[in-house]
């Protein structure tokens, strides 16, 4: 393929997700050399977006996403089986290849652009206080949006959900199909066949590249008493490399792992721009046999001789079976929906590990990740032509770490608090694409990150990992155009305000430590003294150039809804 075909078909690629303003020519470069290197390098290309459709498939699946494109492979595997995957986005773009512009997906045409009902508990800081929820419209659905973050859950999350009556879904259960599915890049963890393999799909790797701030978060740990580990080996509790689920560099979506492989079975068929609105069930047995989509601006009907699988992520699935007829029957019937069953937990128990965003220290020197200092040719065809160089970073992620606060039995290996700590942070591109995909206020941005707008910085995000607080999902109304109403009900137990305020605490100790103080990381004295209010995280802090301490004003909601469908 010439460069300049490659080069117009990236360009057109940059045009059509949409929303990468004044930076949209350097995307359109690095997907030209991406797309150049994929057609050299993969022989693996784009599964078919298949026309012509059968009236009837042994299996149905709603939603090709993280979830829904590794069961359409597995079930294929059986060559007896008809499969279809239904999905309402289209392919992915090259442009969702470069690990650094994950943000400037948020609210493209990849993305459903959800939002929450306004509250006062949280996302005061955001436009009509409502916080963004961003949900991939797309084959792979939200693993083409995200930061590809590979972190398998606590061992105890699994056996808690054992002990609840679901047998065989232990963390010894489960642990064969994650090393089933891995492609563990990192030799020296690959070594540890206990907890990872080789061969899989779905290919893992450390960032092909770090900032010094990476080492120095870990010698932080290792100062604050913690262990240097693998957070998805024997123990989770300590601090570790980030893994990612890359390939060369790039995104390895759950699409291109597990579905670009198999694109050549015939047993498989995959319908794009597919938007389902109804699954049809019969009354008398309750059992689904068949889908309401919409295609090509048409209604069609599909029938399942077995299972119809609902796959469409904790929004659209209580959604879809709502405008189906199950669900709270009184919610229902004030919608006008016919109740095939009435099932009161649909839409309800929903449950989000945000995390407190604003903790933004500024340094003195020029080594964390600055949008305006990245955007050059150099960076561009080191990333093309290597493989690797800052487009290779995550948005900044490098060290993730799980600390116990006062809440959590320090005994245990079941920490409740993740540290995501980053080299770059919501200023570190000057306000354009970070700040419009938390949908922040002018206000509140200017007021908090304005004087350190494209400035060198890291930020150290708590993430609370058990929240008892309760959100749920509500129809607007039987349109199944119409999205529904989200309320996320954050921080409403004020055990999760106990806990999110231990995690800002341990965060900014982390500034504090001599690893990062080396670098210039003084917290003011006016946040310390913040700190020690008793509301202090339910209080907007006001003119702090450095860390904003915060969390009813800026948390950070990051694709980890779930719960909802029961």
């Amino acid at each position: 393929m010439a460069l300049g075909t490659a080069a117009g078909l990236a360009a057109k690629s940059a045009l059509a997700i949409g929303g990468l303003g004044k930076l949209s020519f350097i995307p359109a470069l690095l997907a030209a050399m991406a797309y150049f290197n994929y057609d050299l390098l993969d022989p693996e290309s784009r599964p078919f977006n298949q026309k012509y459709l059968r009236q009837e498939y042994d299996f149905v699946i709603v939603g090709g996403g993280s979830a829904g494109s590794v069961l359409a492979n597995r079930l294929s595997e059986v060559e007896g089986w008809s499969v279809l995957l239904l999905e309402a986005g289209g392919h992915e773009t090259d442009i969702s290849d470069v690990p650094l512009l994950s943000l400037y997906l948020h609210k493209s045409k990849l993305d459903w652009k959800y939002r929450t009902q306004p509250q006062d508990t949280a996302c005061q800081a955001m436009v009509d206080k409502r916080c963004c929820w961003t949900k991939g419209k797309v084959l792979g659905g939200s693993s083409v949006l995200n930061t590809m973050l590979y972190i398998r859950g606590n061992r105890r999350d699994f056996d808690q959900w054992e002990s609840f009556g679901n047998p065989g879904w232990g963390y010894e259960d489960v642990l064969p199909y994650f090393k089933k599915s891995e492609d563990q890049r990192n030799p020296y963890l690959a070594r540890d066949t206990r907890h990872h393999a080789t061969g899989g799909y779905l290919t893992v790797q450390d960032s092909p590249y770090n900032t010094p701030l990476g080492a120095a978060f870990l010698q932080a740990g290792e100062e604050m008493g913690y262990d240097i580990l693998d957070v998805n080996g024997q123990k989770q509790t300590g601090y570790g490399w980030y893994q990612f689920t890359m390939r060369r560099g790039t995104r390895s979506s759950t699409a291109k792992a597990f579905l670009r492989p198999v694109r050549l079975r015939q047993n498989l068929h995959i319908a794009l721009f597919s938007h389902v609105t109804k699954v049809l069930i019969d009354m008398e047995s309750k059992r689904a046999f068949g889908v309401e989509y919409f295609r090509d601006g048409e209604k069609r009907v599909v029938y399942a001789k077995r299972e119809v699988i609902l796959s469409a992520g904790a929004v659209a699935s209580p959604q879809l079976l709502m405008l189906s007829g199950v669900g709270p029957r009184q919610h229902l019937q004030e919608v006008g929906i016919d109740v095939v069953q009435d099932s009161p937990g649909v839409g309800q128990n929903l449950q989000d590990h945000i995390a407190v965003g604003g903790l933004v220290f500024q340094i003195d020197y020029p080594v964390s990740l600055v949008m305006n200092r990245l955007v050059n040719i150099n960076t561009a065809l080191r990333y093309a032509i290597t493989e690797d160089g800052p487009l290779t970073s995550s948005v900044g992620l490098e060290v993730v770490s799980f600390i116990n606060t006062k809440y959590a039995n320090s005994s245990d290996d079941w920490p409740d608090i993740e540290f995501m700590l980053t080299s770059a942070s919501t200023p570190s591109d000057g306000g354009t694409q970070v700040k419009r995909a938390h949908g922040l206020t002018d206000e509140f941005y200017n007021e908090v990150f304005g004087s350190i707008n494209n400035k060198d910085v890291f930020g150290v995000f708590p993430m609370m990992l058990r929240p008892k607080s309760r959100g749920f999902i509500k129809l607007r109304s039987k349109n199944p155009l119409d999205y529904p109403l989200m309320y996320h009900n954050y921080l409403t137990h004020p055990d999760d305000v106990g806990v999110l305020r231990e995690g800002v605490k341990a965060a900014v100790a982390v500034g504090e430590t001599q690893a990062m103080k080396r670098f210039g990381a003084p917290l003011p004295q006016q946040a310390r003294a913040q700190l020690q209010a008793p509301a202090a995280l339910h209080r907007r802090v006001l003119g702090l150039p450095h860390p904003a301490v915060h969390h009813d004003y800026l948390p950070l909601v990051l694709h980890g809804q779930d719960g909802t469908v029961q």
